[in-house]
Parts: C-alpha cells; structure tokens; sequence
C-alpha cells in the first residue's frame, strides 16, 4: 500500500480517502478519477465519519489526502476539515461539490483545506490539484533539496515598472529553467500583481504575514493563485498601511525557499520599509529607474541612502527601465550620474508590454521588451555564466590541436 511517500513522484496516484454522503457525486467522482488517475481512493466512507471511526481509519490508510464531500453538509464537512487537521496534519484536504459553490470553497480553504474540486470534475483540474499538493509535501520528503533564491524588485519612483519587471522576469524563469517560481507582491498599500495578471483571488500577501508562524501545505496551497505557470500571492484588494513585522516576514519567505527554486518579490519604493527589510533578504536586490530626471534624481538618492545605511554595492544592482534611444543618454552617461555600474536597460516598448498586459500574459521572445527580460533571466539563472564556462571547456579542449598546426 502506497502512503504520504507517493508524494515524491511525479504522475503517481495520490492515496486517498473519499468521504462522501452524496452517492451520486461519489459515482460521478469515482469514474472521473479512474479516466485522470490522479488519486487512487483506497477507502469510501458513504457518510461523516464520528471521530474516533475516522482517526481509526487514517490510521490505516495513512492517505495523502482526503477527498471530502462538501455539498451533503457543509457544517459537518467543516468539522472534519477541522478534526483532520488535529489527528493527521500531514493529511491535506479536498473539498468536492456537485457545482462551482463559491460560499463551500471560501468557507473550507480558511479552514485548511487544500484544494476544490466540482462535477463534471475535468482531469486537468484533477491533476493540477494533485500536482500542487506534491510540489508543498516536497521538501518534507526531500529535507537536504537546496533552498530557493529571493530576487527582490524595488523602483526608485512609483510608476518606474518594477512590477513589470518583476511579473516578466518571474515567467522567463519559468519558462527557462522549467522550475518551481513564486511571484509575491510586497506592496501592501498600492500592488498591482493582481491587477496585472488578472486574478480574482480571496487571498493574499497579507494573509501569508499573519499565518507566518503556523504556515503548512495545506494553508499554503489554499492562499496561493496561479498564472502562466508559476504560483502568485498578490498584494491584499484593499490597501493595508500597518508596518510588516520582520520576523514574520522572514518566516514566510524561509518557508516559500523549501517549497520554491524561485521567489521574485515586487516591492514598493525602496525608501519603503518593506523595501529595506528585503536588502538583508535577498540573493538578488534589483532598484529599477527610468530614464526620466525625476526617477534619477531619487535613484541617485536612494543609492547614498544605502550607502550610509552600510550597504555595499555588491548588495544590491541597478535597472533602467523605458530607454528611448531617441533621449541619446547611453549606459556610461547614465553610470556616470550614478557613479555605479548598471546592471540591464530595457527599451521602451510600450505596444508590446500595452499588448501582454491587456491579456495579462507573459510576454514574448519576439519582442525588443521580452529579449532583455530574458537577458536579465539569463544572468540571474546562470545560463550566460555556464555557456561560458562551456566555451572555455571547448577552447581548452581545442589548443592541443591548434598548437600543432
């Protein structure tokens, strides 16, 4: 019998429990799961199980989840939501309904639920969820995976397209490293993550803050939203100016290092503190300008700032965002008015990012925006350093050879 080590691999069966007084949602669901082969249901239980039946059977079956029946009673279904999470914590939850019930969903993810299902129960939907509970069971199973990179944008002047570029550069990871990528939107009082990508979500960055010291799959799984890819917390729907707690924060992002290989975080103005709690923080610490007099006049402010903060300049790299080759202000005349090197300029390119962001998509390699988005990508994830250490080895391979000619 397969237990919570079935979370380790990839495409294989999840165990499962299915509780669900519903028999015709029971039969609806169980053809489903036998064409997905996402969860393999070891035990039916035809009604809600008194404590001590259900505790006795998690015991024997040590499932990866259970699938429970919302629809029935969605009292009594919260109370075991509850009572798994007592007895048998490594145990997530998913919630199943006849219909697309936003009150049942909403209700059973704040209880820690991980997940929701509902008739016609389309496989994708099935897959993903089982995709998403092994990607936070994980680093349970694998303790000694190394731990995710932090890679924090914060401008010099609201409206400078940090969160532009944090978004873009989000999805390029992805979409080159094929890895697990987290976008978080630290802006609390003025975020537009959501905005930008589109999401109608219920949770949010400040969600994460407050569970900071009680995080586990299932809650985790149950705050986050998804798009092209990679997970999302957007910043809170109403604006929120009370102060982030550093411990809190740092608690949140240690946990987002086990589950994820990236964690991008867009900021607010680096003269913000959430901004300036990142600096110890991150691996990789961006402060996006433009080239507008404005942006680099508080760039230039924010760079003596973190100096006489004892910020070196290793700890942190410059971005000009929205060069006009038209302005004729090049890299060494924008170095010299910083009197620090700058790290990437990225083009003015409003029809195509005016295009992604009406989508609210990634955008693409066949644009002027997109190519230095994957320029910037390609640094952080090592490509352009391991193609190098690549032509070398060939280099080095070749001299015997060329020597003798």
């Amino acid at each position: 019998m397969m237990n919570s080590a079935s979370f380790g691999s990839m495409g294989v069966e999840l165990t499962a429990i299915l509780i669900c007084q519903d028999r015709e949602l029971a039969s609806v669901f169980t053809r489903s799961v036998e064409q997905s082969r996402a969860f393999q249901v070891m035990a039916d239980l035809k009604g809600y199980p008194p404590r001590q039946t259900l505790e006795i059977r998690l015991r024997q079956v040590q499932p990866d989840v259970v699938l429970l029946d919302l629809a029935s009673n969605i009292d009594a279904a919260c109370d075991l939501i509850q009572m798994i999470a007592q007895v048998a914590p490594s145990t997530s939850v998913i919630g199943i309904h006849n219909q697309n019930d936003s009150d049942a969903l909403l209700r059973s993810l704040r209880l820690g639920a991980s997940d929701f299902l509902y008739a016609p129960f389309d496989q994708n939907a099935q897959l993903e969820a089982a995709d998403r509970l092994r990607r936070v069971k994980e680093p349970e199973q694998t303790s000694e995976r190394e731990l995710g990179k932090v890679i924090a944008f914060a401008s010099s002047k609201p409206g400078s397209g940090a969160s532009t570029l944090s978004a873009q550069t989000a999805f390029t990871l992805k979409k080159m490293t094929g890895r697990r990528v987290l976008l978080l939107d630290l802006d609390l009082m003025g975020g537009t993550i959501g905005f930008y990508l589109k999401l109608n979500h219920a949770y949010s960055m400040l969600d994460a803050i407050e569970h900071a010291n009680r995080l586990n799959p299932a809650i985790w799984s149950s705050m986050i939203a998804h798009s092209g890819g990679i997970d999302i917390l957007p910043a809170p729907d109403t604006p929120v100016s009370a102060e982030v707690p550093s411990d809190r924060l740092h608690a949140v992002l240690q946990y987002a290092r086990m589950l994820y290989d990236w964690i991008v975080v867009d900021l607010p103005a680096v003269f913000y503190r959430p901004s300036l709690l990142m600096l110890t923080e991150a691996d990789y610490m961006y402060l996006v300008s433009t080239g507008e007099l404005p942006s680099l006049h508080l760039a230039r402010k924010a760079i003596n700032m973190l100096g006489q903060l004892g910020l070196t300049k290793d700890r942190y790299k410059l971005l000009v965002n929205r060069v006009n080759k038209r302005d004729g202000i090049g890299l060494a005349d924008l170095e010299k008015i910083f009197n620090s090197p700058v790290d990437a300029m990225f083009p003015n390119d409003y029809f195509s990012l005016h295009r992604v962001v009406t989508l609210g998509q990634p955008l693409g390699s066949d644009c002027e925006l997109g190519k230095a988005v994957e320029g910037l990508s390609k640094k952080i994830s090592g490509s352009i350093e391991a193609e190098k250490k690549k032509s070398m080895s060939m280099l080095e391979a070749a001299r015997p050879a060329l020597s003798q000619t």
